[in-house]
């Protein structure tokens, strides 16, 4: 089951990186909980594992099926040329209780058998080559498959990474503008305060200040807007 989701997974990221990713980005938030970049990065190994664990099981069932191949084209040679030669020893010694006629007789078999063991011979040879050639197919076709997954697994882990990197560069924007608006809210809330406290200030009677001469109470100063 773990193997069928992955090879699941191996598909889904060879099918190309997600348009998500190539979005502009918006304005600055507040940073959302991202993956981290170890477990990503991680998870990228495991495909390129499984992709090479994969290209090797198929060069492995290459390998066996050519093993096959080679060897019942031998036990197929072997059969042909024991079957040929002995014919041929039943021809000889049919041709041994004769005389003349039975000893020429015997020669021209004997001859036309090992001509046909001959012939048996030449084309048990062709058939190994055959089957060498195909298994040399065989097993290039295996490699090739192999080599394509592994680049492709690896590019693939190479866009892991680049959209990892282009997210991390994402949200430390967005950390840096919050940082930067927090220092803007906090001087701007410093001067508000500042100014109020001197507005404050301007209301309030000083001390040593002389009492007014009438006892009409001041008149609290205008705040400046």
């Amino acid at each position: 089951m773990a193997d069928n989701g992955m090879r699941g997974r191996v598909k889904g990221l060879l099918a190309g990186p997600p348009h998500a990713a190539l979005e502009p980005q918006a304005p600055p938030e507040p940073p959302m909980e991202a993956k981290p970049a170890p477990v990503a990065q991680r998870e990228a190994l495991q495909v390129l594992t499984l992709a090479q664990r994969t290209a090797e099981e198929h060069l492995a069932s290459a390998n066996r099926q050519a093993d096959k191949i080679h060897a019942d084209a031998q036990a197929a040679a072997e059969d042909i040329v024991r079957d040929a030669e002995a014919h041929a020893r039943d021809i000889r010694d049919e041709a041994a209780d004769t005389l003349d006629e039975a000893r020429a007789t015997a020669d021209r078999i004997a001859r036309e058998a090992q001509a046909q063991a001959e012939a048996a011979r030449n084309e048990a040879e062709e058939i190994l080559a055959d089957a060498r050639a195909q298994a040399e197919l065989v097993a290039k076709d295996a490699q090739a498959k192999a080599d394509e997954l592994k680049h492709q697994a690896e590019l693939r882990y190479q866009d892991v990474v680049g959209s990892l990197i282009v997210k991390r560069e994402g949200l430390q924007q967005q950390i840096e503008a919050l940082e930067q608006f927090d220092r803007d809210y906090r001087t701007r809330l410093q001067a508000f305060m500042q100014s109020q406290l001197r507005a404050l200030w301007v209301d309030e009677p000083r001390a040593g200040d002389p009492e007014p001469a009438d006892p009409t109470p001041l008149v609290p100063a205008q705040r400046t807007e």
